[in-house]
């Protein structure tokens, strides 16, 4: 407690005149009688030194850091020290101050101060104290100016929902730093009570920052207030736990992000998805109160909007806010949530963030609210990795299911519009009636929506592409999504420049422009071509039956009834071009290509092998039309026996799990549409029964051993770049690799092109002899017993 005087002593220490009506100290009294009158209410610009009390306010120039200990506060924080500035006893009692009083500081140095009043021993007169660090940050500029202390009038002081700083410090927070610097200083700033302009400083971790109040809004705004025309005193704020901290950059940084902002998304701008558009925004004027509502019809209060990364789930989101930022004369209200931002490393704050923000929506009422979060799985997975995840999932199905609640009657003009990318890693609670009930998918566009996508983009870029230049491109980008072919305009129009976008830029674009959800699974396939593959005319013409011709013609497949096969199996001797011709059907078809070798799919873990196996098949879904690709599918497609595998953890039974999915896959409830499967094989007769069946691999090829004619091509296309003596006879070669395959036959064009090499590095072509000690060094290795094999599974089936 401080120390107490005598009332005699008090009473010795002031003088009151009578002429001024002020209270000054009694060794000021005799320097009072030159100056008295003192004039003036509150004149704290006067030039006179006189420190009095008058009309409960004390002036000052005496200003002073605390040198000294008070018994009460000496284990009183820092924090706390800093909100108290220490006045004499007598001058508390003739200012009718209380302990513990906010009191008012003016200078002509600043802008207003306001402090907590705490007493301190009489002998100190008209001296004011404040704390040491105190006095370092807020009070230097006052040293020697006239102070005027007065009690807070609490009509003036408004309880802050939201306060704006700036910050005019030179040193700067990185944009990494602003989350955690808001926190602090928001936990800083609770209780304290400031005005407009008033300078905060604040050190994060050693940096001296310094802030400017801009601007505030009231937790509870009084709509009448600002109509009245009588002068307002000055007002002051309070920062509560609820209060919202928004840093606004540097007067630089601002412009430079006014500039760099980029403009606004309306629906004229988004392509392909009309009919998406106008079910969200039907959803959300019936909502927000904007649209009639039909007699009986029950609105929804939450929307999911979910589909493939890129798919513009974010654009519809921009184009929703634009449009209920056309609505102006409505006041509606936009409030975008960051579910990143919202998490806090402080126990129970990231709960709080979500109340206060469903809060501010409902301070709003009468007034529509429109809510927006992007990536909603972040705020209530399926997976709850910890304690605080729990949390805030329960917190946030809460905040939900009032929002719906018919006792909650200002969440009824309030709209909730969510997006997520992970469906399935979306909580299931959050999907049920009363939350977000209705859901709508963004698909991969179809051919006419990437059209009107395309259309979309180069509205505004200079351009000599045709309607059916447009559709071409549209039409061979199968599997790319809106932020795709967004990449391949960009990419184009960077090729052409300095002239106009033309259909050659778009077509070299897409070489290096892959359909994002290809990523993962994306192979460089060489470029080979149907003419780099010598003879198997028959094996092309049927590849281009199963695949080119559904995609090419089907309407005459729909006229006639025909389904197109659902894959295709080769099958014959190693080296075979088996899958060389799966390399060309991939260049040729133009189709997303999907090549899966059979140990990959493989793993140790349970259920990760028939994880691998739904993930193909899913990216193939999503990337339709496409062709997935097993080579040697022997390893996952081996006949089944009877007896094996019964443990668990055998490696069989692992192959059968696989072989389950595969099987399921291919012909199961889900459809497999526009995904073909091409599976080759040297050993056809361990493949499992139940994959060869009609409706899975329904088409079995034989890719055997070239003949006369084929290895006549064979040698053509190996022996067109390689200079030859005049002495080798190609008709010749053609009769004596019979029974060579057409691996062994580029072998040996390879080791006789070699062997001339040996012979001499100055060799200018090849002559016969090199190719007979090549037929001698690379000898047919397709055994009888293999050849009988495949005779007899061709009589089998």
């Amino acid at each position: 407690m401080p120390p107490k005087s005598s009332s005699k002593k008090n009473q010795a220490s002031w003088y009151h005149c009578e002429t001024c009506g002020v209270h000054i100290t009694s060794k000021a009294r005799d320097n009072h009688d030159g100056s008295c009158p003192i004039s003036g209410e509150s004149n704290i610009d006067a030039d006179s030194d006189e420190e009095y009390v008058r009309n409960g306010s004390l002036y000052t120039r005496s200003l002073q850091q605390r040198n000294f200990e008070v018994e009460s506060l000496k284990d009183l924080p820092a924090k706390y020290a800093n909100m108290l500035v220490f006045v004499s006893e007598g001058a508390m009692r003739l200012s009718q101050l209380h302990i513990g009083q906010h009191v008012v500081i003016e200078s002509t140095a600043q802008e207003p101060l306001v402090r907590i009043v705490w007493p301190v021993s009489e002998q100190f007169l008209t001296t004011v104290f404040v704390a040491e660090s105190d006095y370092k940050s807020n009070w230097t500029n006052m040293r020697g100016k006239l102070l005027k202390i007065s009690a807070l009038d609490t009509k003036c002081l408004t309880a802050a929902g939201s306060i704006s700083l700036r910050q005019i410090s030179e040193t700067r927070l990185k944009s990494a730093q602003l989350k955690d610097a808001t926190a602090l200083l928001q936990r800083a700033m609770v209780n304290q009570i400031y005005c407009q302009g008033t300078k905060i400083h604040f050190n994060f971790f050693n940096k001296s920052l310094t802030f400017r109040l801009e601007s505030w809004q009231g937790a509870v705004e009084d709509a009448l207030a600002s109509l009245s025309l009588e002068a307002k005193p000055r007002q002051f704020v309070q920062v509560t736990n609820v209060t919202r901290l928004q840093l606004i950059p540097q007067e630089e940084e601002q412009q430079l992000e006014e500039q760099t902002r980029p403009l606004r998304i309306t629906k004229c701008q988004i392509g392909g998805l009309d009919k998406q558009l106008q079910l969200v925004e039907e959803s959300m004027e019936y909502a927000l109160g904007l649209r009639t509502l039909p007699a009986g019809l029950k609105v929804s209060r939450g929307m999911l909007l979910y589909g493939a990364t890129g798919c513009g789930k974010s654009m519809v989101l921009e184009a929703m806010s634009a449009v209920a930022d056309d609505r102006s004369h409505r006041n509606v209200q936009i409030i975008r949530i960051n579910s990143g931002e919202v998490y806090s490393k402080f126990l129970g704050e990231t709960e709080q963030n979500l109340a206060a923000i469903f809060e501010r929506a409902y301070a709003h009422y009468p007034q529509p609210t429109l809510l927006l979060i992007e990536d909603v799985h972040n705020l209530c997975p399926k997976q709850e990795s910890n304690d605080m995840v729990k949390r805030v999932s329960l917190a946030f199905l809460g905040l939900l299911d009032q929002l719906s609640s018919p006792r909650q009657l200002r969440g009824s003009r309030t709209f909730l519009l969510a997006t997520s990318s992970q469906i399935d890693a979306l909580h299931p609670s959050i999907r049920r009636a009363g939350r977000l009930d209705s859901e709508l998918e963004l698909g991969v566009p179809s051919p006419q929506a990437r059209q009107a996508i395309i259309e979309c983009l180069i509205q505004s870029v200079e351009h000599q592409l045709s309607s059916e230049d447009v559709g071409q491109i549209a039409t061979i980008s199968h599997g790319y999504v809106g932020a795709d072919l967004a990449n391949l305009v960009y990419t184009a129009i960077l090729q052409a420049q300095p002239q106009p976008l033309q259909l050659r830029h778009l077509q070299e674009a897409l070489i290096s422009v892959k359909p994002s959800a290809m990523r993962e699974v994306l192979i460089e396939c060489p470029n080979v071509q149907w003419s780099d593959i010598g003879g198997q005319s028959e094996l092309r013409l049927a590849m281009q039956q199963a695949i080119e011709w559904p995609l090419l013609h089907a309407e005459k497949f729909q006229r006639l009834g025909i389904k197109p096969p659902r894959g295709i199996l080769m099958f014959g001797p190693p080296g075979c071009s088996k899958t060389m011709i799966a390399k060309a059907l991939a260049t040729e078809s133009k189709l997303n290509f999907l090549s899966i070798k059979g140990p990959e799919l493989f793993s140790m873990w349970v259920g990760e092998s028939e994880r691998a196996v739904r993930e193909v098949f899913r990216k193939a879904r999503q990337v339709a039309p496409s062709i997935v690709f097993f080579d040697e599918i022997d390893a996952i497609g081996g006949e089944r026996a009877e007896g094996e595998g019964s443990g668990s953890g055998s490696g069989s039974s692992v192959k059968e799990r696989v072989l389950t999915q595969l099987l399921t896959e291919l012909d199961g409830v889900e459809a497999l549409q526009n995904v073909t499967i091409v599976a080759a094989t040297n050993r056809p007769d361990l493949i499992d029964k139940a994959l060869l069946r009609p409706g899975r691999i329904d088409r079995i090829l034989y890719v055997g051993l070239p003949k006369a004619d084929a290895r006549s091509e064979i040698l053509r296309i190996k022996l067109r770049p390689m200079p030859l003596a005049k002495d080798v006879e190609v008709d010749k070669l053609v009769e004596l690799t019979d029974g060579y395959s057409g691996a062994e036959i580029q072998a040996v064009c390879h080791e006789a092109a070699m062997r001339a090499l040996e012979q001499s590095f100055d060799a200018e072509q090849v002559d016969w002899s090199h190719f007979e000690h090549a037929l001698a060094a690379v000898q047919p290795r397709t055994s009888p017993e293999l050849l009988k094999l495949y005779e007899d599974y061709l009589k089998r089936k």
